[in-house]
């Protein structure tokens, strides 16, 4: 991969971290501001399914997986395993992995900066996207088969 952090899209990456962090950090700092049990099943369930959607991500993309919305020179366009599904299934794994963490700590401040990762990752999957349809010509096809995030839906 050639170019700087920041040609490569590094911002989007400092910015999902730095919220990821505080997500983590306010779900312990600021725990059980409500009780509610079906909070914590909703979030373990919310971490499940995004553990899973992640590692079937991860496997699929291989020697391909990079945190940067820039593909590498090297990459392949994968369009097999969980990507017949869905085009980021990494992102997708964030928007539940980090509410699903929040209502399992029962944080509000955790919770709202859970929410807040959901437009950052439709953006930095817009460019992303944008990077892909100029690299791999058969991306444009497959971004009209395959939805976003969520199977069928968006």
């Amino acid at each position: 991969m050639s170019g700087s952090f920041i040609q490569r899209g590094g911002l989007w990456v400092l910015a999902q971290v730095v919220l990821i962090l505080v997500v983590i950090v306010s779900g312990v700092a600021w725990r059980h501001q409500w009780q509610s049990a079906w909070s914590v099943f909703v979030g373990a369930c919310l971490l499940l399914a995004g553990g899973v959607c992640g590692l079937a991500g991860v496997a699929a993309l291989g020697r391909n997986l990079t945190a940067y919305p820039q593909p590498s020179l090297r990459a392949r366009l994968v369009q097999t395993g969980i990507y017949r599904w869905i085009r980021h299934p990494i992102y997708t794994a964030g928007l539940c992995v980090l509410p699903g963490w929040s209502l399992v700590w029962q944080s509000w401040p955790a919770l709202l900066a859970a929410l807040a990762m959901g437009p950052l990752l439709d953006a930095k999957a817009r460019r992303e996207e944008r990077w892909l349809r100029q690299r791999f010509p058969e991306y444009a096809r497959y971004q009209a088969e395959v939805k976003r995030f969520l199977p069928w839906v968006y």
